[in-house]
């Protein structure tokens, strides 16, 4: 199986998981760590009162009523009808829909955007595309909320070893070992990439849940490009 062939089936394959599952594994709100609420908290907060916010990547729109309740505005979008399903059932006032990170088209109409616990499912073809979809969605001197998901380099090395032995046409930083494809780049990947898709970091933190980890980023989009 060639490359594109083995992505396409992953992103498919992805897609159908959650979509049978119906959100059903999230119905529970998943607890909100300290590390992500400061970050969403101050993602409002660099928001004006009234002001838009993108949540791409919604899932089951676990940080609307966050948004809601500090009078902004919020859209979620997610690859997912299920996961938007449960979203709308949540908070049926928010206008949600169905787009993946890849295909989002919208024009500096957000004052925020964040993309939380989703950047570890995009391959590293598409993280440039992706960084710039985010960034072309927010006006200019808006600021980008986003986490990368973490793990041990050891972990990282069986995972690739295992799939290449496999024939599979996997490159390093791939792990399809946890539940479903998953990608890690390297920190100098994600300065790299930030960085050409025209974006500033403003603050930065780590944080630890275990087996894995985030790499919590804000960055903005510069007043004039």
């Amino acid at each position: 199986m060639n490359r594109s062939d083995w992505l396409l089936k992953q992103r498919q394959e992805a897609e159908e998981g959650y979509d049978k599952q119906e959100g059903n594994t999230y119905v529970e709100s998943p607890e909100i760590s300290a590390t992500h609420r400061r970050f969403v908290t101050r993602l409002i907060e660099l928001s004006p009162p009234g002001g838009r916010i993108l949540d791409a990547a919604c899932g089951t729109g676990n940080y609307f009523g966050m948004i809601l309740d500090a009078g902004r505005q919020v859209v979620g979008i997610d690859q997912s009808g299920g996961m938007l399903a449960r979203a709308r059932a949540r908070h049926p006032e928010v206008v949600t829909e169905k787009s993946g990170l890849q295909q989002l088209n919208v024009n500096g109409n957000f004052d925020a955007v964040m993309c939380i616990d989703a950047m570890e499912f995009v391959f590293p073809e598409d993280w440039p595309l992706v960084l710039k979809n985010l960034r072309t969605a927010l006006r200019p001197g808006g600021h980008l909320y986003l986490t990368v998901e973490r793990v041990n380099e050891r972990e990282l090395h069986e995972a690739f070893a295992e799939a290449a032995a496999r024939g599979l046409p996997v490159v390093p930083g791939e792990n399809i070992l946890r539940g479903g494809y998953h990608f890690y780049p390297t920190m100098v990947q994600v300065d790299a990439w930030v960085g050409e898709a025209g974006l500033h970091p403003v603050e930065d933190a780590h944080s630890d849940h275990g087996s894995y980890g985030y790499f919590h980023l804000l960055a903005q989009r510069p007043d004039h490009d």
